[in-house]
């Protein structure tokens, strides 16, 4: 079948963006970037790239929130000299073996578009179909990883989504043959004698397929380990190296045979085995080094071949924030940084307001450019100098510092959802805020700044994912999945990819094959596997038939609260704190109070402007009092002195900042809080540092092993005074009129579930709603900050 794209959905643009190295600066995941070598600014997450067949150009495949493409990048004078616009593209792109065409993976499009390749530069020649056009809901296919035969004569395509490898006859541009590979396929390799390799990013294997008289037949599965993504063919050598993500391991294949050799690890020091992230791999010419790009790390390993080709680690050296990419030629390395060098404030967030162009770039999602870095390959004696700013960048070359933490033995931990510091304490007064971008003043949320006030301002934390897709992985399992931060971008543009995230993969719960859990597991798991009781209400869950909940993860089943709502706007977070209170009076009652209760008050979320239901002010007030009578029944019970409370979002995403797109307001109330304000940089993972400390749980990721615990927030002794909760002088029953603009554009809002909502939309009604018509949103992007 075939379906060629018209050329009117596609842009091409020749440029020469340039930019110098950005300066050092922290970023929310609590990394110090401080990158070698120079580095060029990239379009929206670059995941792979590719030398064109002359090796004059880099071919770097955009993945991202605002565009989706390729952009064409000429190595000696370090400029990008096309960048090709499409409506979408997901990780693969190859050259024919001629060099005369490119194909590049059109995404939730389904198709696999065909360029020219003259003169260094690429022209849309074609596309080919892999099967019906999409409809509403996206993408089948999904194509990811992409090979040609060595002849030419076939094109291999990873249906990401379909679960399957597709051969195309490239002569009549049609499907010929579809084959099973396992869950989630990513890249394709193709050996010298035929033979074809496609990782399983879902599963734990390799699956192998050998060409035969009528085509391609399945081989063996190789298992490698947790999701294999990226492939590295070593012909020389006769193996085939895989990345595992999660596992921070390297797989190796010896392709005589098809079975594993040697697995490489490529954790960080001293770490848990989880956190490096290794994502991509090149090789020297000469074969005795292997540069592995670890995204998590924001750096690349190196690694030389020793005795019977097993791989010793050599060093390492500092890039942008996430790499996904490494090629090597000669003396030369170039290293493909999804995330370039960060994020910045974002008081001009497209907020709800009149009409006008919205700016991506004031999103949190929006504001992060790929870029890519130039270096020289390192000398030997080079190495410890480079090796040692990665570690002074993560935080390793120091061993983690015992906590000195009041003797708590219970903690509850509260996520809720979106806000940004300045959307609901800039008018705190204390601390640095900016009064101009609350929303939800104290008028709304009396019980935030009362607690706040009491127990401590803690104005430079931040989250640390992005958006709700991440945010909830970072904030129980102080890790997001290399599968959560390649596909987020393009679940949020509506580009068609299910929301695989929470425990769910295409909207039903699994444990086995669950492609984005990562490797060492969630918090409860660690609670689990150390004896320590916990208790969740409403993270995880779904709404049954019945009308209970039920967990998505089968450890979480038996200590999950069945009555306690999950997410759902039609819910009030007052029933939600009424159903935690009830559990609570009755665990009191037995002297059963878990060690770790997780709860989730979501509601803060708000549905926008949608005619007759709450205003953003009645969701957020409402929210606002249900935590307040939580900690009032906490702090009138036998626990009090003996209990930590932690609550913040899970993400920033909904809101502006002056400091930063992920700031956010975090309380830490116990017996032990103290006033003032804490102004010190802090994250998700610090707080799931002290939580791990308290409950004497093993680290998680290398984020909480080596992160900064809130040892030095606490009093000496407890102040034992109950906390009585404030009611919000905002209604909490005010509802917003159905005829209003705001109204109108929410009812093209999708809130059936967290984040499906169109965002940019989101944010304007939230501004009418709260500022009224009359005040404009601001429209000018601010500049990132260092």
């Amino acid at each position: 079948m075939r379906w060629t794209v018209p050329l009117a959905l596609l842009v091409v643009i020749a440029c020469g963006c340039k930019r110098p190295a950005p300066r050092e600066h922290r970023l929310p995941t609590g990394v110090v970037l401080d990158p070698a070598g120079a580095s060029i600014a990239l379009g929206s997450m670059p995941l792979s790239m590719h030398f064109s067949p002359d090796s004059t150009r880099i071919v770097t495949v955009l993945c991202g929130y605002r565009e989706q493409g390729f952009q064409v990048v000429d190595r000696s004078s370090r400029r990008v000299v096309q960048t090709v616009v499409q409506p979408a593209a997901f990780v693969g792109a190859c050259f024919s073996p001629d060099g005369g065409r490119l194909y590049v993976s059109g995404g939730n499009r389904d198709v696999v578009y065909v360029y020219s390749w003259r003169a260094g530069s690429a022209g849309l020649a074609d596309s080919i179909a892999l099967g019906p056009p999409p409809d509403s809901t996206g993408g089948r296919a999904y194509p990811a990883g992409l090979a040609c035969s060595r002849d030419g004569a076939r094109l291999y395509v990873a249906e990401n989504l379909a679960d399957s490898l597709v051969v195309v006859d490239l002569a009549s541009r049609r499907v010929v043959q579809r084959l099973s590979t396992g869950r989630y396929p990513y890249d394709v390799v193709v050996h010298g004698d035929g033979r074809v390799y496609v990782s399983a990013w879902g599963a734990s294997w390799i699956a192998t397929f050998a060409p035969g008289p009528k085509g391609l037949r399945p081989g063996r599965r190789i298992e490698v380990g947790p999701h294999p993504s990226t492939m590295l063919l070593d012909a020389a050598h006769g193996t085939l190296l895989a990345t595992c993500a999660t596992a921070d391991r390297i797989a190796v294949i010896a392709t005589q045979g098809d079975s594993v050799v040697d697995a490489v690890d490529d954790a960080a020091p001293g770490g848990p085995g989880e956190g490096s992230s290794p994502n991509g791999l090149a090789l020297s010419a000469d074969g005795q080094r292997l540069y592995v790009a670890e995204a998590d790390n924001d750096a690349v390993a190196i690694f030389a071949r020793g005795r019977e080709n097993r791989w010793a680690a050599l060093g390492r050296i500092p890039v942008g924030w996430y790499p996904t990419a490494v090629l090597a030629r000669g003396d030369s390395l170039w290293v493909l940084n999804g995330k370039g060098s960060g994020t910045g404030p974002n008081p001009r967030l497209t907020q709800p307001g009149r009409r006008g162009r919205l700016d991506p770039l004031q999103y949190t999602l929006g504001q992060t450019s790929g870029s890519l870095s130039f270096l020289a390959a390192p000398r030997d004696p080079e190495l410890p100098a480079l090796t040692q700013r990665v570690a002074t960048s993560n935080g390793w070359d120091h061993a983690p510092a015992p906590a000195a933490l009041p003797p708590f033995r219970h903690v509850i931990y509260v996520v809720r959802e979106n806000r940004t510091f300045d959307q609901v304490l800039g008018d705190l007064g204390v601390g640095d805020c900016d009064t101009s971008l609350t929303f939800f003043p104290r008028a709304v949320t009396p019980n935030a700044h009362a607690l706040a006030e009491r127990f401590g301002v803690y104005d430079r934390f931040f989250v640390n994912g992005e958006v709700s897709g991440d945010g909830h992985n970072w904030s129980m399992a102080a890790y997001a999945s290399d599968y959560v931060e390649k596909t987020i971008p393009s679940n949020y543009s509506k580009r068609g990819r299910t929301y695989d995230y929470d425990g769910l993969n295409r909207g039903k719960p699994t444990d086995a094959g669950d492609v984005n859990e990562p490797h060492t597991g969630y918090l409860w798991d660690r609670a689990v596997q150390a004896g320590v009781s916990m208790r969740d209400f409403g993270e995880f869950v779904r709404r049954k038939p019945d009308g209970h909940w039920a967990a998505n993860k089968s450890l979480l089943a038996s200590r999950t609260d069945p009555d306690y709502p999950g997410w759902s706007l039609e819910i009030p977070d007052s029933v939600r704190a009424e159903r935690w209170i009830e559990a609570f009076h009755g665990e009191e009652a037995g002297d059963s109070m878990p060690a770790l209760s997780i709860i989730r008050l979501p509601n803060d979320h708000t549905a926008g402007a949608l005619g007759g239901r709450p205003t953003p002010r009645a969701f957020v007030a409402d929210n606002d009092l249900a935590l307040g009578k939580i900690v009032d029944a906490l702090t009138r019970s036998r626990y009090w002195s003996s209990t930590v409370m932690f609550v913040l979002e899970d993400d920033a995403q909904d809101g502006p900042d002056h400091v930063d797109s992920h700031r956010s307001p975090l309380l830490v109330i116990s017996a032990y809080g103290k006033p003032g304000v804490v102004h010190r940089f802090t994250n998700t993972t610090d707080v799931l540092a002290t939580i791990c400390r308290v409950l004497h749980l093993s680290s998680l990721s290398k984020y909480d092993h080596f992160g900064r615990p809130l040892d030095g927030v606490f009093a000496t002794a407890p102040d034992t005074a109950a906390y009585a909760a404030i009611m919000p002088s905002v209604s909490r029953h005010e509802t917003n009129a159905d005829s209003t603009l705001a109204a109108r554009l929410s009812r093209h809002l999708d809130l059936s579930e967290e984040d499906r909502a169109d965002f940019a939309l989101f944010n304007r009604i939230l501004w009418q709603a709260i500022k009224g018509p009359e005040r404009p949103y601001p429209r000018r992007a601010a500049q990132p900050h260092s």
